[in-house]
């Protein structure tokens, strides 16, 4: 009876804040400077406030719990995880997002997903989600969208430190000054744990370890220039268990399992170095210049594997701000290079842009278009192949803004995704060079901001072509990267924030997609009219808090997603599905003037979880019920 009346409460998500009012938010990280009820996309953005009421030990942990995406652990690596959105799937979803930190592209150019772990929540001070947009200034890859985010820069000094189960240690500080001319700020992270699985007959455990850290600074020398150079970087160890069959992860989640390879150790290290300027012509006019090189070593100590990278990256723009119009155009390059097995890969890329945008009354418009040359090269000892692709992105936004709290908005994008290099292999011989994937999305959405409910929806359809995915033969031997011919996705995006009053706040953040197969046959198996595998029709986060006091919050959250077909399941006959993915937190933190405590209870209930690959091949994730506690100090 007490988890019905609990779960009973659970209709909605939300804030943690007491006797305030919503407004629309600052959209900071696009070309075009504009706020939520202007824009003309569908966006969500969180603050750093939203992170930290949170209490999350790391990115991915936010973005599952509170956003429209979704994240699970690649192969059970909980350092290493897998995105979706908008229904591109859980198996490849995230080579459709790009991820950027302080404007910085960090996805990969092979199939290792963005390293969200290195970043620590506690430096963000700003998580903007752009759906199905930003293919003009973000590039490669944006077909779902972008996740940008902005680290602190602000005058401040905090430390956080907690313990939790499964031995889990951590924590991390942040220290900034800002005035007129100089700017400068370092954090760290820190993290130890282990997710509760044996890993072995004998009883040991999976364990995992993580050090990061991040200092940036800038400097106005006059008022018509800033300089800034940063630097960063991240080392995880973790060594993760395998798959089990459906027999023993339905008896105990947490034993190692007979059926699979056994455990895996992965060590993964990345540097990167930044710097550039910006130059102020005149109040309407700027030009800003940036550079980042990094360098990175994949490790996985279990199978003597090493894979060392080495990015290079510019990008240059120049920003017009007049009243009623904005332009913004540039140019970017990428050089991305990986030498592992026995040979080296390179990815290139180069883009001209141009987006602009026009304001006037009520009405607000914007176009773009980004042209990017991407090419390829591969060398071993016997073999030199090139390939090269010339692609186009374009988006065309309209807003119309009825009055200080209603506004609608239409868009369209057409985006692209160039094949990464490990899709030109199959088994470690070369595939084949594959088309790129081509996207033309549509959206329309509605928002209504008022000081105590903030309501957002939008509809979207997606036609793609060409869309990437590796073609698994149950006998193995014809498997191989491929494409699909045609395929689309529809869905509805629903966000409300309500303040109900000083002591309840809820949220819902409801996701509903359709992703389907139109045409595709490979190897005589026929998957036209299929449903893409590991895409959840219905996915709902939701949060009810309570601030009996002005020190006090208590907050009580669910997360819920559908079951779908399992992520290698292109024909929909497997046996197994991916079950359906339930679990139920709680938290309470306690603030007295610059100290705060907090505990948390995750997946109150116990619920199981997992990946489905393919039949008896699952990954447990969030099996078991968690808890940590900590504090926060700011001073």
């Amino acid at each position: 009876m007490k988890k019905k009346i609990l779960l009973s409460l659970l209709a909605s998500t939300v804030l943690v804040a007491q006797n305030i009012e919503l407004e629309p938010l600052k959209i900071s990280s696009t070309a075009i400077k504009t706020d939520e009820l202007k824009s003309t996309d569908a966006v969500e953005i969180y603050s750093a406030k939203d992170i930290e009421d949170a209490h999350v030990q790391n990115l991915y942990e936010f973005l599952n719990q509170q956003t429209s995406v979704i994240t699970m652990p690649s192969y059970g690596n909980p350092f290493s995880q897998r995105l979706d959105m908008r229904g591109y799937g859980i198996g490849d979803g995230y080579q459709n997002i790009v991820v950027t930190v302080d404007g910085r592209k960090i996805n990969n150019i092979d199939m290792v997903a963005p390293l969200l772990s290195a970043i620590s929540a506690a430096s963000i001070e700003r998580l903007e989600i752009i759906k199905s947009s930003g293919i003009v200034t973000s590039g490669d890859g944006a077909n779902a969208g972008a996740i940008n985010i902005i680290t602190k820069k602000k005058s401040a000094k905090e430390i956080t430190l907690y313990m939790g189960t499964h031995d889990l240690t951590g924590g991390s500080f942040y220290l900034g000054h800002s005035d007129e001319k100089l700017s400068v700020s370092a954090s760290a992270e820190a993290q130890e744990s282990n997710a509760g699985r044996n890993i072995n007959s004998s009883g040991d455990k999976d364990d995992n370890s993580l050090r990061s850290g991040v200092f940036s600074v800038s400097y106005a020398p006059i008022n018509e220039v800033e300089l800034r150079a940063g630097a960063s970087f991240a080392r995880t160890n973790v060594i993760y268990g395998g798959y089990l069959s459906l027999d023993e992860y339905t008896s105990d989640p947490k034993q190692a399992g007979e059926t699979n390879w056994g455990a895996t150790e992965q060590e993964f290290d990345t540097d990167t170095l930044s710097g550039g300027f910006s130059y102020y012509i005149n109040d309407k006019t700027s030009f800003d210049f940036d550079v980042n090189r990094e360098e990175k070593r994949s490790n996985y100590i279990t199978y003597a594997s090493i894979a060392d990278y080495v990015y290079n990256s510019a990008k240059a723009a120049f920003n017009y701000e007049g009243k009623e119009i904005t332009v913004v155009a540039g140019f970017d390059a990428f050089d991305g290079k990986r030498t592992a097995y026995g040979n080296k890969t390179n990815k290139d890329n180069i883009a001209g842009f141009v987006i602009g945008n026009f304001a006037f009354k009520n009405h607000s418009i914007k176009a773009g278009v980004r042209v990017e040359e991407v090419s390829y090269k591969y060398e071993d000892t016997t073999l030199l192949l090139k390939d090269s692709h010339s692609l186009y992105g374009a988006e065309l936004g309209y807003n119309y803004t009825f009055d200080a709290q209603k506004s609608v908005f239409a868009n369209y994008a057409h985006a692209y995704q160039a094949p990464d290099i490990d899709r030109f292999f199959s088994y470690g011989s070369f595939n084949d060079f594959i088309n790129p994937m081509k996207t033309d999305s549509f959206t329309i959405g509605f928002n209504y901001i008022m000081p105590n409910n903030k309501l957002k929806i939008s509809l979207f359809y997606i036609d793609l072509k060409d869309e990437i995915y590796y073609y698994a033969d149950p006998a193995y031997v014809n498997s191989k990267n491929t494409n699909i011919d045609k395929s689309y996705k529809y869905g509805l995006d629903i966000y409300d924030k309500w303040l109900l009053s000083d002591k309840f706040n809820i949220t819902l953040n409801y996701n509903y997609v359709q992703a389907k197969i139109d045409e595709e046959s490979e190897n005589s198996e026929e998957y036209s009219g299929n449903e893409l595998p590991g895409v959840s029709d219905h996915n709902i986060k939701a949060i009810l808090s309570y601030l009996p006091n002005k020190n006090t919050t208590l907050a009580l959250s669910q997360v819920y997603r559908s079951e779908a077909y399992a992520a290698n399941d292109f024909n929909n006959n497997f046996a197994q599905k991916q079950n359906a993915y339930k679990s139920t937190d709680i938290s309470i933190s306690y603030t007295k003037d610059s100290l705060e405590l907090f505990a948390k209870i995750n997946n109150l209930f116990n619920q199981k979880n997992g990946l489905w690959i393919e039949d008896d091949a699952i990954y447990p994730l969030n099996f078991a019920t968690t808890a940590v506690a900590g504090f926060k100090l700011r001073f």
